[in-house]
Order: structure tokens, then C-alpha cells, then sequence
């Protein structure tokens, strides 16, 4: 009876429903023929006053949403056959009970055929949507490359709505004449609002690290931006509006392009980085002085300073947003990933962060009622590999026994 749309094991086609697979598939492909065939056995072996109408009348409707027009097409004649040839086969062609269920299930195979064109359609707009979706996510929040300035990037956005690209956090890191710098913040509300106050974040971020000379420059860049953002906003954003930020800057010691062992950061109000030595200690750069969010600057003005924190060879610092510290599971115990990745060693920064993805599922369940950015930046040790990365944007749901990395 045909195939249904798509391949296993692969995505289907754009404007297509998603195929089904494995044996979920083999059973759903079969379906409409067995149904044919078990309404013709019953037919026969039951008496004349029995009828498998309703079973020739569901066999096009079980192909409409899984299969193709043609296929729809073709179940539906073989089902209006079916019951003819039984009725002609029985001598009850003429009858009255006969004709009229010859007409519902040719009046129910015409509604099959209807049902497959908005699926179709829908599945069109879906995929449209997808990649709409796909376009914005790339020219926001731009994936980093997965070597920077000799620092090996991963980064990660986990959605906590099915389905969803971007939201409310950011991430971003560039190489700069000053060294390699990154933020990576949290803003305020949900929605258009929110992704269009992460573009202007990441918009001012990118200039502003070029051109500005200390890392206390680009926050007080941003802060300008998100006030300037402020003035043209409605309602409650328009007064409340702000966006943590932790930014960071390695900078290098000379022209040869090497570090110099430490790494400066100013924290705007978000959670503070982990520094995952190469041997598993780590410590937690909680900042030396507490400081309002950015675009706060109305309510108390103070000068930004920029913390020098050790960054040794071999270590990986990991940025993250609300989403991983804050993640409960179902007694309503926050995720602590200072506690779950104490002692712990990982080969590069991918690794790190498949780890612990596949940890903060698990201590939730597989949900979570925030958004999640993560990005990790390791210095290699001399010798150290490449490594290569993936940045999916992976929705919530899936799940993993994994633990977040593995023992020395």
C-alpha cells in the first residue's frame, strides 16, 4: 500500500509529517491493507446481517495523516472495492443497507483525501517554521567556532519548551587585539521581547570588544545599549527590564599569541563560572563584590572591576545561566553542578558539556521550566589534541543514563 512519508532512521522531508520508525513504522505501513483484509474475513465468515463497513471506511483514514496523497488515494479505492465485491459476492449489490454503506466508505476515503492535503499542508508551515526558527537562532546566537585564539569552545542552548530555538539567554565569544573574549547572560522575560534584547546584547558585545580597551569598557558598552534598548520599550520592560551577565576576558601576554595563566571577569548579577582544573579540583569565581544586573544602572552607579582568577593549561572554564543551577527535581532540590562535577575529569569541553546535559536530565526527570546556556572553554596543555564539536539545539524530553563525566 505504499510507504510511509519519509525514511527510517533519518528526518523527513521537508513539508512532510515526521515518519514513524522501527517497528512503530513496519506496524503503521501495514495497518490500512490488514484492516482491508480483516473486514473482507469477517465479512465472510459472519452472517449476511453482519457488515465490516466500518473497518473498509477506517483503513483510508488510518493512511490520510501517515501517508502520501497517491497512497490515501489507492487505500480508498481498494476499501470501495472491497465492499462492492462483498455485496456482489453476498447477492446484496442491490439492496437498499448495501448501497448506502458502499456510499460511506467512498464519502469517508473523499474525507481521507482531505485530511492527507491539510496534514501535508500544516507539515509545510511546520517545517517553514523550523527553519525560520533555524535562520533566527544562527544570526542571533551564532554558534562559536570550536577553536577561538587556541581555546578550545563548546556551547549548548537547552530549550525548555519542545520545539523552541532561542529565548531569553546568550551566549557569545570573539578573539580580540585585548585576547579572547566571551559573555554569557540571562535576560529578563520571555518571548520576542526577550530574543530582541539578547540581539541587542550580542550586538553591542561584538562591537564593544573590538574597540574597547578594558574589560570594564564593553559592560559599561552593554549597559549603555540595554538603556538606550529601555527608552523604546512599553510597559513593564520599559522600567524593569535587565539582563545578568558574566563577562570574561583571557588575555595573552605578548605577540606570540600565548595566555598568561589567568583569565579576568565582571559579573553583572549572574551565576558565578566554574574552573574545572585538569586534575578535578574546581573552584567556583564567585566575585569579590555583589553588582546589579545590567541595565540597572538607574538605581545605583558604582565602577565595574575586572577580577584576575588563576586559568592554568589544561583547564576548562564552564558559563552557564539560571537554567542548570536552577533546575529541581521532584522533590524541589536545585541542581548544583559545583557538587556534581567536583572531582571529576573530562577530556575536552564537548565531553564536558554532553555530560552534563545528561546529568541535569536526569535530576529532573527530563524537564525543566527554564531555558539553558552553557559554554565551555578549555585552554589546551601543551600536546593537547584538537577536538571536534556540535552545538544542537536540543529540546527537552530526551534523556540519557550517562554520568556527568568519568573518575580519574
Amino acid at each position: 500500500m505504499g510507504h510511509p512519508q519519509g525514511a527510517a532512521g533519518g528526518g523527513s522531508r521537508r513539508g512532510e509529517p515526521r515518519p514513524a520508525y522501527g517497528g512503530a513504522r513496519r506496524f503503521i505501513r501495514a495497518l490500512p491493507p490488514l484492516v482491508i483484509v480483516g473486514g473482507v474475513v469477517y465479512d465472510v465468515a459472519t452472517p449476511p446481517a453482519y457488515t465490516a463497513a466500518p473497518l473498509f471506511s477506517a483503513a483510508p483514514l488510518i493512511a490520510a495523516p501517515f501517508f502520501s496523497l497517491l497512497t490515501t488515494l489507492l487505500t480508498g479505492i481498494a476499501a470501495v472495492l472491497a465492499s462492492v465485491g462483498l455485496h456482489v459476492y453476498n447477492g446484496t449489490a442491490d439492496e437498499i443497507p448495501a448501497l448506502t454503506e458502499t456510499l460511506t466508505v467512498l464519502t469517508v476515503s473523499a474525507l481521507a483525501l482531505l485530511i492527507n492535503r491539510v496534514v501535508r499542508r500544516s507539515g509545510k508551515q511546520l517545517a517553514s517554521a523550523r527553519v525560520i526558527a533555524e535562520t533566527a537562532q544562527k544570526a542571533v546566537l551564532p554558534m562559536p567556532a570550536e577553536r577561538i585564539g587556541g581555546l578550545q569552545c563548546a556551547a549548548r542552548y537547552e530549550a525548555a519548551q519542545a520545539d523552541a530555538f532561542i529565548g531569553g539567554d546568550l551566549f557569545a565569544v570573539q578573539d580580540t587585539p585585548h585576547g579572547v573574549r566571551l559573555v554569557v547572560g540571562d535576560v529578563r522575560g520571555k518571548g520576542l521581547d526577550a530574543v530582541e534584547a539578547v540581539a541587542v546584547v550580542i550586538g553591542a558585545f561584538r562591537e564593544a570588544a573590538e574597540q574597547e580597551r578594558t574589560l570594564e569598557g564593553v559592560a559599561q558598552r552593554l549597559e549603555r545599549a540595554l538603556a538606550r534598548e529601555g527608552t523604546r520599550r512599553h510597559g513593564l520592560d520599559a522600567f524593569e527590564g535587565f539582563t545578568t551577565a558574566v563577562l570574561a576576558e583571557i588575555p595573552r601576554t605578548d605577540g606570540s599569541g600565548t595566555f598568561g595563566g589567568f583569565v579576568r571577569v565582571v559579573n553583572r548579577g549572574h551565576p558565578p563560572p566554574l574552573l574545572l582544573y585538569a586534575d578535578g579540583r574546581l573552584d567556583l569565581m564567585e566575585p569579590g563584590e555583589a553588582a546589579l544586573p545590567l541595565g540597572m544602572g538607574d538605581l545605583a552607579v558604582w565602577p565595574d572591576r575586572a577580577e584576575a582568577k588563576p586559568y592554568p593549561p589544561g583547564a576548562t572554564l564552564l558559563f552557564y545561566t539560571d537554567g542548570l543551577s536552577e533546575a529541581r527535581n521532584a522533590q524541589g532540590v536545585f541542581y548544583d553542578p559545583a557538587e556534581r562535577l567536583a572531582g571529576r575529569i573530562f577530556p575536552g569541553p564537548e565531553e564536558l558539556l554532553d555530560a552534563l546535559v545528561d546529568d541535569v536530565r536526569l535530576h529532573t526527570g527530563g524537564g525543566s521550566t527554564d531555558d539553558m546556556a552553557l559554554l565551555a572553554v578549555s585552554r589546551p596543555a601543551a600536546g593537547q589534541p584538537e577536538r571536534r564539536r556540535t552545538m544542537p539545539v536540543v529540546p527537552p524530553g530526551g534523556g540519557g543514563d550517562r554520568s556527568p563525566g568519568h573518575r580519574a
